[in-house]
């Protein structure tokens, strides 16, 4: 990528960064972690259709040795393995919503597919390559989204959040865009991993209280879509430990359950899936007021 690119990439899209982690970058890599995955999506009890769609990807990297004439004893090509957990949310008028959420996720892994260029293990001295990378990806989905629009008048105002967790070894790098979250669970405390893009949250920023910025809870300031702004992706560096639990939502599971009960039922209920259907179900049985998905990932040791 050469210096010219990197400036048209900060014309279009912006990403920040902080490390969300509670400590600093070890001195040898963290031993990779295997991840037991949980997943589900549900209309919700007040909604025509799911405007929500989510997704789990493995990427795998391995080697193996057809012919030589070297001494293989003691030699191993180890598999590297790499997950992505994806939730959109999306918005607008008609099927619009539902359109630009699933398209957010087509062109990403289009756009991931065709890249020369995959971290496979973290390294912080690569962290501007990854910031640049998803810069790119970003401004390309926003551009397609927005020609998408241009063409069928009936895509006018569509939008979408993105929320991104990619797992590599003992690492996460988190990319976000809106309001859906991803949350980390470990020793029985949940920690908002993302900052929502919303207007209350901004308003809450500069002092106000979070009663007064109520009213502007679900109004995005950022977002994919057809809208002219330009996107600003979060991007977040997260070590991982056996033991933690991954959260990633939609909205429709943090407006209808409070972040105590969503502790306590990660706390109590076994297994990925399991945790997924039972935030779900106390979602729904608050009343269900949106679509509502929900991904858990489970990091144990291998």
């Amino acid at each position: 990528m050469s210096a010219s690119d990197d400036d048209s990439l900060k014309d279009t899209v912006e990403v920040t960064a902080r490390d969300v982690s509670q400590r600093g970058v070890p001195a040898e890599p963290l031993p990779a972690l295997g991840l037991d995955f949980g997943a589900a999506s549900h209309t919700g009890l007040r909604r025509p259709n799911n405007e929500d769609h989510y997704a789990i990807v493995q990427r795998m990297r391995g080697r193996k040795i057809l012919m030589t004439n070297v001494e293989m004893g003691g030699l191993a090509l180890p598999e590297d393995d790499a997950w992505s957990m994806i939730v959109a949310d999306g918005m607008g008028g008609g099927q619009s919503g539902e359109v630009a959420s699933e398209l957010v996720l087509r062109i990403g892994w289009e756009l991931a597919g065709a890249a020369p260029f995959w971290v496979m293990k973290y390294n912080p001295r690569l962290i501007e390559r990854i910031r640049a990378k998803i810069a790119d990806y970003g401004r390309q989905i926003q551009q397609e989204l927005r020609d998408l629009a241009d063409a069928d008048p009936r895509l006018a105002g569509m939008g979408t959040t993105w929320t991104c967790v990619y797992v590599m070894g003992s690492d996460a790098i988190i990319a976000h865009v809106g309001d859906s979250r991803a949350c980390l669970f470990r020793d029985g405390a949940l920690q908002k991993l993302t900052r929502d893009h919303t207007f209350a949250q901004a308003m809450q920023d500069l002092g106000v209280s979070e009663q007064q910025t109520a009213p502007y809870k679900h109004l995005l300031i950022n977002s994919f879509g057809a809208h002219p702004e330009d996107v600003k992706i979060d991007v977040d560096h997260l070590p991982l430990e056996v033991g933690d639990r991954l959260l990633v939502c939609s909205d429709g599971l943090t407006d209808m359950v409070t972040d105590d009960d969503i502790a306590a039922t990660l706390a109590q209920v076994g297994g990925a899936q399991a945790a997924c259907d039972a935030l779900i179900g106390r979602a729904l049985h608050n009343g269900g007021k949106d679509n509502v998905t929900v991904i858990v990932a489970d990091c144990r040791a291998v």
